[in-house]
């Protein structure tokens, strides 16, 4: 809710059988296991560096989008080696950057022309995400902005195939609709592709087809729960629905096949779980290429159309699948356990169909640019993330854990990070870190933050409560109209299982997260105060009214559609709300927000200060002005989370248990 939605082959179809189906080893971990907590334990490592400084961490660098160069031998990509979020340029081989763009702004989704005469991308301003796209000359550096819109958000460009036109969402600031727009880059004329969607309603990923008459595109419900695949004639803007159906389904299109005649989706129309399907754009018939009771995500069609790609998201763990449509074998690319998704803008594939593009993030490893050659099965590295000094030995790998909810309904994931050397005493400190979202996951990546609290000696439970993705249907939509209920007693319950562990302090919890995880973790401090040693709430929103008042339009819909109408609902809304309920704190608090955040204002963080001071309570405030829903600035990132360590350090410091975790 707090993100912003940003991404005939009569012969196959008739011949696909249900024998073919994809199914993903018998060995998967279920979530139906709940984990004795006595199994988790502090591993030994004397070779690790204590209290080593922030910096250290946070210099290690980001690795964002990518983009294949036309003949495969370069690509782009999104990094903060220079501290702030820009396009690099470096050999499919590997080896040195080079820095392409050079702004003080962030930047985002490169995407390289089919002439390779440019690469467009979208940028914003101090984290406003009132995104333009601009169009840099890979060869020169040459930096033009295409759009230049101040009050008008325009994202997510692609390219037609002839290199000459860019589809792109746009949405004014006043809005709360996404449309589709096709810009002619040598006219500068603007087409119009959508127009008059409703309210509660965004055209989302633009996909051309390969000879640019078509546009195949996704429009979600606010409400996040339902969304159709459309194709649109470029000539005329006529589109066509192609996934009618009833009730409540998630449909999202995710490339075109080279002949024109399918469109390769995602869907949990099958069985309630998302899975890949290839649909028949002249029947609008799907064949299913997955049936899986996990989170399956579909790829890309290879060039030549006779294979696709999809990812599958097995409790936080993620692979990589290649699949031969016409023999139905289906190949796993052999790559480490963590989180690997397919990279690339229209698609991971190189061209001419040889290799692929990939990240690999890890708990020990942060997320880098790797390319896999199809022919040998072998994969090398293109992007190096760790710099000199961090070691991924220093690094704690998680247990992957699952725990009862509190009333019985669900059993829930979770990723619990324990520092090294620690005694198995009931001393040691525990921080429940709360995903946002909630429609999001906390998967087995790379978190600088907990990587470094850990070190510090905090053990951290990032737990999957209901309403998070992953998990199926009737577990996403389990906390609809009872945000802040359900899944707040999931994160409680995380609370309960890390103090059977025997290492946890039950007097020293604290409870942290960001945007609604930052909701959450003031809906704990607030109702359920006598558990909290201290709160660490990062751009969260305290009141519903307010939030609902002063947030983006899109987000606003989303908020009606997930809790319901203010006025009619206004009961739940002030239950929900804990501005209403500071009274009741007893943990002091850290809070962090952005001058620039139209999804949570800071005014939201500014309220819960005043408040709890005006009780007689400890909470302090740190806005960074020029910073949005979330911090891009590597300085702003150090200062921020420095200032969160010195505060729980002060609060509620680290077990002295004589196994080198103080200085």
């Amino acid at each position: 809710m707090r993100t912003l939605v940003l991404f005939i082959i009569v012969t196959f179809m008739s011949t696909l059988s249900s024998a073919q189906l994809f199914s993903l080893p018998t060995a998967s971990a279920t979530p139906g296991v709940i984990t004795d907590p006595k199994l988790i334990v502090s591993k030994s490592n004397v070779a690790v560096e204590r209290n080593f400084e922030i910096e250290k961490l946070y210099m290690t660098r980001t690795v964002g989008g990518t983009a294949w160069s036309p003949d495969g031998k370069t690509i782009a990509f999104i990094s903060n080696i220079s501290g702030r979020n820009n396009i690099w340029l470096v050999s499919s081989e590997g080896g040195w950057p080079t820095q392409l763009t050079v702004s003080d702004q962030r930047q985002a989704r490169p995407a390289w022309s089919p002439d390779g005469k440019w690469i467009a991308y979208m940028s914003d301003y101090d984290g406003d995400e009132q995104w333009d796209i601009f169009m840099v000359s890979p060869k020169t550096g040459e930096v033009r902005n295409v759009t230049n819109t101040s009050e008008i958000a325009e994202e997510d460009p692609a390219w037609s195939p002839d290199g000459r036109y860019l589809a792109y969402m746009v949405k004014p600031k006043t809005s709360s609709v996404f449309e589709i727009d096709v810009l002619d880059t040598v006219l500068r004329d603007v087409k119009h592709i959508t127009t008059g969607t409703p309210n509660d309603k965004m055209n989302v990923r633009p996909i051309w087809s390969h000879d640019g008459k078509w546009i195949a595109y996704t429009q979600e419900q606010a409400k996040g729960t339902d969304s159709n695949i459309f194709v649109a004639e470029v000539a005329t803007g006529k589109s066509t629905l192609l996934t009618p159906h009833e009730g409540e389904q998630i449909f999202r299109v995710s490339d075109f096949s080279p002949d024109g005649a399918s469109l390769l989706l995602t869907s949990n129309a099958v069985n309630g779980y998302e899975n890949a399907g290839v649909l028949n754009i002249a029947s609008k018939k799907i064949a299913w290429l997955t049936t899986e009771k996990w989170e399956i995500s579909a790829g890309h069609f290879s060039p030549n159309g006779k294979s696709v790609t999809w990812t599958a998201n097995v409790d936080g763990n993620t692979d990589i699948f290649v699949h031969d449509l016409s023999s139905g074998k289906t190949t796993s690319l052999p790559l480490p356990k963590g989180v690997n998704e397919l990279g690339g803008a229209e698609s991971a594939f190189t061209h001419d169909g040889s290799r692929l593009l990939y990240y690999h993030n890890g708990a020990k490893a942060p997320n880098d640019a790797w390319a896999y050659t199809l022919a040998t099965g072998k994969s090398h590295q293109v992007t190096s993330s760790l710099v000199a000094g961090v070691q991924s030995d220093e690094m704690v790998e998680p247990f992957l854990v699952h725990y009862p909810s509190r009333d019985g309904k669900w059993t829930i994931s979770a990723f619990v990070y324990v520092p090294f050397n620690l005694p198995r005493q009931p001393i040691s400190p525990a921080i429940v870190y709360v995903h946002g979202g909630p429609a999001s996951q906390t998967v087995n990546s790379f978190n600088r933050l907990i990587q470094y609290m850990a070190n510090q000696g905090y053990i951290v439970i990032a737990p999957n409560y209901r309403g998070s993705t992953g998990y199926g249907k009737d577990f996403q939509h389990a906390n609809l109209f009872d945000m802040g209920g359900g899944d707040l007693q999931d994160v409680l319950a995380a609370a309960d299982w890390i103090k059977q562990t025997g290492y946890v302090d039950p007097k020293k919890l604290i409870l942290m997260g960001g945007s609604y995880g930052g909701y959450l973790t003031m809906m704990g401090v607030t109702k359920a105060p006598e558990v909290w040693a201290a709160g660490v709430p990062i751009v969260p929103f305290v009141n519903w009214f307010t939030e609902i008042e002063n947030e983006d339009p899109v987000l606003q819909q989303s908020d009606i559609a997930t809790m319901g109408d203010p006025k009619t609902n206004k009961a739940l809304f002030e239950d929900r709300s804990p501005i209403f309920f500071v009274d009741k704190i007893k943990a002091p608090l850290f809070i962090l927000a952005g001058g620039n955040d139209s999804r949570c204002p800071e005014e939201e963080s500014q309220q819960v200060v005043d408040a709890v001071k005006k009780n007689g309570g400890k909470a302090e405030l740190k806005v960074y002005k020029n910073e949005g829903h979330g911090f891009a600035k590597v300085e702003n990132q150090i200062d921020a989370y420095r200032r969160v360590t010195g505060f729980l350090k002060d609060t509620v410091p680290p077990a002295d248990c004589g196994c080198s975790l103080n200085q």
